[in-house]
């Protein structure tokens, strides 16, 4: 037993695990666990005594008197250490000084929900839950909607988090409809990029050796399935521990269910932990000079009684005192609870009695506040101001009485405001989503789905078409935050034949944009299997999803889709939907190594779509498959001619995505070409314009391309610690460098000048230290974040003549807009011009560009 040791098992005891839990935790016996929590000190570190170091221990000694920072390698040189390096690393260690003396451990991560009030009471369900942790595998949390479960699963997860060396993991199914896209939410949530595999597969492979908490949040509308792939994951991944919450059990084997009660209501003036407790906590959020009194007291116990002690019907009482006393609040909520007790006498007692509070605040609202809140129940997750005003908006229902009916629901806590990424969004409780949408007709539903269905459709044909300009970054963050209304509006155009085809397939971008590959393929194949007209629509999503099936690495299923796809457009007379499936062909028969085919199907493609509707982006796609082709086929010349040529075209528009690939393509030319400072410098300044987007594939290029580069360099170890790192980000794409020959053999070269230079030992070392690399260090690795370096050389970071005039106004001090006039051009290519000069300089801020100036930049 070591120091370490020693800790962990103390602070797990601590926090509540039995010794039993402990023991098979650790992989150790009880006896080991035992002597540790008797021993009040920790235990000494084994010094390397009686062995062949012993000898050598003076000129050690005297070496490190010489140069305290001098490596285990000089030394043993200068010994002429002939023994065991591990040997002499330990000896080194204990005579420096710096045996092992670390503080605890620090937690593992835990992805959990930000709380923003106190947590009150449940400190008995606490410790059930972590008791039953310690044998259990699958605990779930059962009560009424309304009583707590999310808010004490929360907590617990936060309370035994260290308990799992991997970190806990939260996922939130309330918005979550589609049971068959369970196993998908869970790998975005666990940030799993997908592969070829199915969902259910990456989430086994991911977990089998990982010891992580899942929590799974409203399991009860998707019971079967959350059983099925619990049962599964738990069969999988022998460490892996889950708490569900539901209103209802799994019903699986070992299942072990922990019931969530309402908070007691003291029979007398006693306050301690209870629903009193949770009333004057909440009530001082609202109040902030409300506490708890002789005078009160008694007042506050009656109404915690009359709504029997559920949170959030507490909490959605507590948003009254803004308007009433607490002696009025009990007064109103008594007769209204009186007049409600004769409702659904089959329903749970305490169902009614949420049933009755809720509806009490709906009647509370006034008549706007009515409507939206019904209204707004069609919405999925959290929806924008702009959203509420376009979907809800009628003749009865204007957009100022939207805005002020929003402003109305967030102040009786019936919506929550959130912000993210400088967008203030809203999001309505789940419980009260559902009585919204109760409290609507069917025909008002299908109205209300129609709007929101036309509100999406028309956010993705803007997309579409904005996406090959300076938009990109804000589409991709809006993207990311409506993804569950998206979903919405998929399903709904699903649902509709001969609509599926054309919303999905034609942001063909979309894997790159807040939806991962599998879910994209997902959506595409739904919608083609039902509309199976040969239509420009499907001809274009055939396309699309031959194109998404390529870029996984699988060829047989992408060949079947592009040969269906032009078949499809050549019977629907479709030049553009021809050209597209062309231009996909291509691609394949290049992953395939097929380069004169290849060569021959994209030119022919990219003749095709002169003169069609063709998008700049696909075309500017075209030029990078063009233009990659010709580096493998020998001809760096016509390959440089083609990334040349579309750089321009990107940087006139503002656009970023596709110009990070051309600047790809010219790192790779310069590589291929012996240029290796050029190429790491294309290779950085690529990798800082991917970072607004969720484009795993071109992350994954780039920082192969880097690690090459620096291999070619002489930089082994960076080089290494890159290829790990690439290595695991191409495994959430599908095949790594879509397992294409050509590309695996410059690997596979570079990674031989890696490891020749750093031995065996040391390039497994680093690579394995790379593959270990959230995607956050990864960039700031490749970047050189930490170290706070811009690797890039100056001459690759220089600016363009007019990227230079605009610095200069910029360090001037001259917003966007006076540059524009100055200059005479368009406040958006100024715009383009500023972000350019950020990313060139590695800055952050403009403020930054007069730093850089006056420095002599």
């Amino acid at each position: 037993m070591n120091v370490q040791d020693w800790r962990e098992i103390r602070q797990l005891h601590t926090e509540g695990m039995p010794i039993k839990a402990i023991a098979r935790h650790r992989g150790i016996s009880r006896n080991t666990v035992r002597r540790a929590l008797q021993l009040g000190e920790p235990p000494e570190p084994p010094r390397a005594r009686g062995s062949v170091a012993d000898a050598h221990e003076p000129a050690i000694q005297a070496l490190l008197a010489e140069d305290p920072a001098v490596t285990v390698a000089a030394i043993a040189e200068r010994i002429g250490w002939e023994h065991s390096m591990t040997v002499l690393k330990d000896r080194v260690r204990v005579l420096r000084g710096d045996h092992p003396r670390p503080a605890a451990a620090p937690a593992p991560r835990a992805e959990l929900p930000s709380q923003l009030t106190e947590f009150v009471g449940r400190a008995a369900e606490l410790a059930a839950i972590r008791q039953v942790l310690g044998s259990a595998r699958l605990v779930t949390l059962l009560g009424p909607g309304g009583v707590g479960k999310t808010r004490l699963a929360v907590q617990a997860a936060a309370k035994v988090r260290r308990a799992f060396a991997d970190g806990v993991r939260w996922v939130e199914l309330g918005a979550l409809r589609d049971p068959a896209l369970l196993a998908q939410t869970l790998v975005d949530a666990l940030g799993i990029r997908d592969r070829t595999a199915g969902p259910q597969q990456l989430l086994a492979d991911h977990l089998r050796n990982r010891q992580v908490l899942l929590v799974l949040d409203n399991c009860e509308h998707l019971l079967a399935a959350c059983a099925e792939l619990a049962s599964a994951l738990l069969h999988s991944a022998p460490e892996l521990r889950i708490v569900a919450t539901s209103r209802e059990a799994l019903a699986l084997p070992g299942e072990h269910t922990v019931a969530v009660a309402p908070l007691p209501v003291p029979e007398t003036d006693e306050r301690g932990d209870s629903a009193v407790t949770l009333f004057a906590a909440r009530a001082r959020d609202i109040l902030p000079e409300f506490s708890l009194t002789d005078g009160n007291l008694e007042l506050v116990r009656r109404i915690c009684v009359q709504l029997d002690g559920l949170p959030l019907a507490i909490e959605l009482a507590c948003a009254r005192l803004r308007v009433l006393s607490p002696a009025e609040l009990a007064d109103r909520l008594g007769r209204r609870m009186r007049l409600l007790t004769g409702g659904n006498r089959a329903a749970p007692e305490r169902h009614r009695s949420l049933q009755a509070t809720v509806d009490w605040s709906f009647e509370l609202c006034d008549p706007v506040e009515r409507r939206l809140w019904t209204r707004t129940s069609v919405f999925a997750g959290s929806f924008s101001l702009k959203a509420a005003e376009e979907v809800c908006q009628d003749d009865a229902l204007g957009s100022d009485e939207i805005v002020d009916g929003i402003d109305g629901l967030v102040g009786k806590s019936l919506l929550l405001r959130e912000e993210h990424d400088g967008q203030v969004r809203f999001r309505m409780l789940e419980t009260l989503r559902e009585y919204g949408q109760a409290k609507l007709t069917e025909a008002h539903v299908a109205g209300l789905r129609d709007r929101h269905h036309a509100y999406y459709a028309r956010m993705i044909r803007d997309v579409t078409a904005q996406w090959f300009g300076p938009r990109q970054h804000q589409w991709c963050v809006e993207l990311r935050l409506e993804h569950a209304n998206l979903r919405a509006a998929f399903e709904t155009a699903v649902a509709r034949a001969g609509d599926g085809t054309r919303l999905i397939g034609a942001p063909w971008f979309l894997w790159a944009a807040g939806f991962s590959f599998s879910e994209h393929r997902y959506w595409l194949e739904r919608a083609l299997h039902v509309e199976t007209e040969p239509t420009p629509d499907r001809a274009r999503a055939l396309a699309t999803l031959g194109l998404v099936a390529a870029l996984q690495g699988d060829r047989a299923a992408a060949s079947r889709a592009l040969a269906e796809g032009t078949d499809a457009a050549e019977s629907a007379g479709d030049a553009f939907g021809l050209a597209y499936n062309w231009h996909e062909q291509g691609l394949v028969a290049f992953f395939g190594g097929d380069f004169e085919s290849s060569e021959r199907i994209l030119l022919e493609a990219l003749d095709r779509y002169r003169g069609t509707e063709a998008p700049p982006d696909l075309i500017g796609s075209l030029r990078v498959h063009l233009g990659l082709l010709y580096i493998f086929a020998g001809d760096t010349h016509e390959a440089l001619r083609h990334f040349e040529q579309l750089r321009p075209q990107c940087e006139e528009h503002g656009e970023r995505w596709m110009l990070s690939y051309a600047v790809y393509g010219l790192g790779l030319t310069a590589l291929m070409c012996g240029e290796h400072d050029q190429a790491a410098g294309h290779a950085l300044e690529s990798l800082r314009m991917k970072q607004p987007f969720d484009d795993a594939i071109g992350l994954s290029l780039a920082t192969d391309l880097l690690a090459w580069s620096e291999a070619a360099r002489g930089e082994a170890e960076r080089a290494a610690v890159l290829l790990g790192a690439a290595e695991t980000l191409w495994a959430s794409v599908g095949m790594q460098l879509y397992g294409s020959s050509h590309w695996l053999e410059q690997r596979t070269r570079f990674e031989r000048q890696a490891r020749d230079r750093l031995g065996d030992n040391g390039y497994d070392a680093a690579f394995r230290r790379g593959q270990e690399m959230p995607r956050r260090e990864v960039l700031d690795f490749a970047l050189g974040v930490r170290a706070g370096v811009n690797r890039a050389r100056p001459c690759e970071t220089g600016l363009s003549r007019r990227e230079a005039e605009v610095a200069e106004l910029v360090a001037d001090g001259l917003t966007n807009r006076e540059i524009a006039q100055k200059l005479v051009i368009s406040h958006r290519t100024v715009e383009g011009h500023v972000e350019h000069i950020l990313d060139k300089l590695g800055l952050s801020r403009r403020a930054q560009v007069a730093q850089w100036r006056n420095a002599g930049g």
